[in-house]
């Protein structure tokens, strides 16, 4: 691993980053994250992954590791210190170190680390093929809507549907998506935009978030809604969200094309108003 890492009051390089043992967050990911890409040498959506990091850290009962106002200018730093241009910064903060026992302890502080990485987010080439989609059943806790560390059923569908060489998992229950393994689930038929509504089932999407407020500002039609496996595959147009890939369209669900297989109309305009969004807060 290259670069600079933050660890808990530090700027240090990557190899020389540790954390306890004894780290909550190691024991029994007990901790919370966010994803905030970089677009221009700028931290996008920054207020909305603090308003989130904010929720789910109450939701909880864990203690922020510093200051709500020093949070961002932290991962600014970190930023510009790893000169990062476009790119994503990683974070996470868990409940800290003390002797494993299930049952929160008192008097200790919170852990907060974070790194950041360069990747491609305007020209990223899938957004021109689309990618493909797999179900697989939903596994996680029923507290969806909180941002937590523990992520093993999320790899379990992650692999899943690398295995069967596709890009993202659909999480389903009785049928109906809940979202992707790492990212927010849309269809699109006959013009209407279709997705889920939030609830403990799935995360507030910050990307969906967004895309939400775009297709409002534009008059496009939007129905939040649970939608089915067999929808979805009947649908005119699928995409999904996250902090990586923005807007990205979908082409093909369990092998099946949806549609022609191509990225519709509907989804390259969200993406190019997006990103839109996104430039205007980069160079503001």
């Amino acid at each position: 691993m290259e670069g600079i890492v933050y660890v808990n009051g530090a700027f240090v390089s990557a190899d020389e980053a540790k954390v306890s043992v004894f780290d909550r967050g190691f024991l029994f990911g007990d901790g919370v994250y966010e994803v905030l890409p970089v677009l221009n040498s700028r931290l996008i959506e920054g207020q909305y992954a603090l308003a989130r990091l904010d929720r789910s850290l109450n939701e909880i009962g864990m203690a922020w590791p510093c200051k709500k106002e020093q949070y961002l200018n932290i991962l600014e730093e970190l930023r510009k210190r790893n000169g990062i241009v476009e790119g994503s910064v990683y974070m996470q903060v868990t409940r800290g170190v003390a002797n494993r026992d299930f049952a929160f302890p008192k008097g200790i502080n919170s852990s907060f680390v974070a790194f950041a990485s360069s990747r491609t987010l305007l020209e990223n080439p899938l957004a021109k093929t689309g990618v493909k989609v797999v179900s697989v059943p939903d596994l996680r806790w029923k507290r969806r809507d909180i941002k937590s560390i523990n992520l093993l059923a999320q790899c379990i569908a992650k692999q899943e549907a690398t295995s069967q060489g596709a890009f993202e998992g659909w999480m389903h229950e009785e049928g109906l998506v809940t979202e992707g393994a790492s990212s927010s689930a849309f269809i699109v038929k006959d013009g209407k935009i279709i997705t889920r509504a939030l609830s403990r089932s799935i995360l507030p999407g910050i990307r969906r978030k967004v895309i939400l407020q775009i297709t409002q500002n534009h008059g496009m039609t939007l129905e939040e809604r649970a939608f089915s496996l067999e929808e979805a595959s009947q649908a005119d147009e699928a995409f999904l969200s996250s902090a990586t890939t923005l807007v990205m369209p979908i082409t093909s669900l369990d092998g099946k094309a949806i549609a022609d297989g191509k990225p519709g109309p509907v989804t390259q305009l969200l993406r190019q108003l997006y990103i839109e969004t996104m430039l205007k807060e980069a160079n503001s």
